[in-house]
């Protein structure tokens, strides 16, 4: 696991089924990056850990999710210098039909900005069936965003790890042994 210096902000909203899920990317992320922090969703109620951090004055507040109207990352990251503050992005972390429910549940997200990602490669994720062209998963959307702010090399190593880590979980899945070197 690689230990990360990066100026990236996320905070990953997670669906309660994600934290016991061994295909979950999202621990990886919080893991790895020094500002990246977990918060539980709830249906009912909003995080009010998560709303403090979007109601900081110093970060422009982003959700991660493809909508009408979607800002491009280069738009929001531009938009977060203009008014100096720092940008904070927010995953819906879950299976795409839990981020969808997600979404059309919390109402307290409505008024944040969207940003819509661009990806300039397919997924690499096969841990979950019913997996969708052009979806990432949430280390894959982490990846996206350090290499938009300009930190290749984090990406990288965070990549790195993340296909080692998907070559060992197949592996033990199927019942063979991952070949150490």
């Amino acid at each position: 696991m690689p230990q990360l210096t990066s100026a990236l902000q996320l905070s990953l909203l997670m669906h309660d089924n994600e934290r016991s899920r061994d295909t979950n990317t999202g621990r990886w992320l919080t893991a790895a990056l020094p500002d990246c922090q977990a918060f539980s969703w709830s249906r009912v109620e909003p995080n009010a850990a998560l709303k403090a951090r979007i109601a900081d004055p110093s970060h422009y507040s982003v959700l991660v999710y493809p909508g009408e109207p979607s800002l491009r990352v280069e738009d929001a990251l531009a938009q977060a210098h203009a008014l100096h503050r720092k940008p904070h992005f927010i995953l819906l972390d879950g299976t795409w039909q839990e981020a969808k429910k997600m979404e059309r549940k919390s109402p307290w997200l409505k008024d944040l900005p969207r940003v819509a990602l661009s990806p300039q490669q397919l997924s690499q994720y096969r841990l979950r069936r019913n997996q969708s062209d052009g979806h990432l998963c949430t280390l894959e959307v982490g990846c996206e965003l350090l290499r938009a702010l300009d930190e290749a090399p984090q990406a990288n190593a965070l990549a790195a790890f993340f296909a080692q880590f998907m070559a060992i979980f197949q592996a033990d899945k199927s019942g063979h042994r991952w070949p150490h070197p």
